[in-house]
């Protein structure tokens, strides 16, 4: 069976994470009573009441026209370029928000909005698993840096080097995925610097695509600066699903800068809606974009987010691991003790405890821990740690 270039080039990229969800011993297990599942972003508890009385409540038909076809209708785009404008101190309109069945669509309408066939795309890893996949799968170029050592910062000079004749976009996520960093200010401030240099350098402007979907998810009274209120040529990418903690129910949204020029700011405007109808409709479903003002106010519970951290963050130290301090985000990004990573992986699993394995994020000395597990799954894994480096 022939399959297009760019979905062989997308579907082995993602080789990866889709053998560990669907061929490993964690896809054996995961199911099972007793597992302690510290791996995706998933709930692993009922979901907040609150959604579910808000999708209860605006299933319920007001008119004939309730379930009919809904691109990005005018009250959710106001009610989101105002909330948040207020958030991030951004003026923006209604028509710079697409809403998007959650960042997923999001990031892929920004692909093609800016994107043609062979354009490249920077990126930092440890990077989220499906920056390259969707880009190949647009036809683009994915163009890879590390962050900095052990403070996974942003690597400018790397930024600036991968920079080339052909690249439209560079994307930075914040809070990271998975590191939990979140760029300063004068970090920010920096890469914009660096973009408007690199973008008379190369004779063309580059844009930057600002993935923000755990903004919300701070540790410790942690500030967040958007990328979006300091380079000009900025999209936002968010979804509503990690705030939720509902990844299942799909509503986010692609904003563009009210920096941005005029003409630019009003060329992409108006492309977006042709944008999300070529790519197959990739507006929410109605009842998400009526619930959206009852949403807005909603989060998980972020003290056991942080209290969850802490435990595991002293577990960890205490065996040995090298983590990294999260400064948001839901996630622990941990180095391996010297060894072997993947019989340390095992020896967990041998305890029911799985963790990502950093080897689906281009890091195999490195694993990933998600802090939406329960509590009593993270109180049954606390010993297993030290256990594991000690087999």
């Amino acid at each position: 069976m022939a399959l297009s270039s760019r979905i062989k080039a997308a579907d082995a990229a993602f080789a990866p994470v889709k053998d560990f969800y669907f061929s490993s011993r964690y896809a054996e297990a995961r199911f099972e009573p007793g597992v302690c599942d510290f791996t995706f972003g998933n709930p692993h508890e009922m979901p907040l009441a609150g959604l579910v009385s808000a999708i209860r409540e605006h299933a319920i038909p007001h008119d004939k026209n309730w379930f009919a076809y809904k691109s990005s209708e005018e009250d959710p785009q106001g009610f989101v370029a105002e909330h948040a404008g207020r958030e991030l101190g951004l003026a923006f309109e209604p028509a710079d928000i697409a809403l998007t069945t959650g960042a997923f669509a999001a990031i892929l309408v920004a692909f093609r909005l800016v994107l043609d066939a062979g354009d490249e795309v920077v990126f930092s890893e440890p990077a989220w698993f499906c920056y390259e996949p969707m880009l190949l799968a647009a036809d683009g170029v994915p163009r890879k840096v590390r962050l900095t050592g052990t403070n996974c910062d942003l690597d400018l000079a790397a930024i600036d080097a991968a920079i080339g004749p052909r690249t439209r976009l560079v994307i930075v996520n914040t809070p990271h995925n998975p590191t939990g960093r979140i760029y300063s200010r004068e970090t920010l401030q920096a890469l914009a610097e660096l973009l408007e240099r690199a973008s008379k350098r190369i004779g063309h402007r580059i844009y930057l695509l600002s993935d923000e979907p755990y903004r919300r998810l701070r540790f410790d009274g942690r500030s967040f600066v958007s990328p979006a209120s300091v380079y000009p040529w900025t999209f936002i990418s968010y979804s509503y699903g990690k705030v939720l903690l509902a990844p299942g129910q799909r509503i986010g949204y692609l904003a563009i800068s009210p920096l941005m020029p005029a003409p630019e700011r009003r060329a992409h405007q108006e492309a977006m809606f042709g944008a999300q109808m070529a790519m197959g409709w990739c507006f929410p479903n109605a009842v998400m974009q009526y619930a959206l003002p009852d949403l807005e106010t909603l989060t998980i519970d972020r003290a056991a987010l942080a209290r969850r951290r802490d435990k595991l963050l002293r577990a960890l130290d205490d065996a040995g691991y090298s983590t990294v301090r999260p400064e948001g985000t839901f996630y622990l990004w941990s180095q391996w003790p010297k060894g072997d990573p993947e019989r340390f992986w095992n020896a967990l699993a041998d305890r029911n405890v799985f963790v990502m394995p950093g080897s689906v994020m281009a890091s195999p000395g490195h694993f990933r821990i998600s802090l939406t597990a329960s509590d009593e799954m993270v109180e049954r894994a606390l010993p297993h740690f030290a256990e594991a480096v000690g087999v």
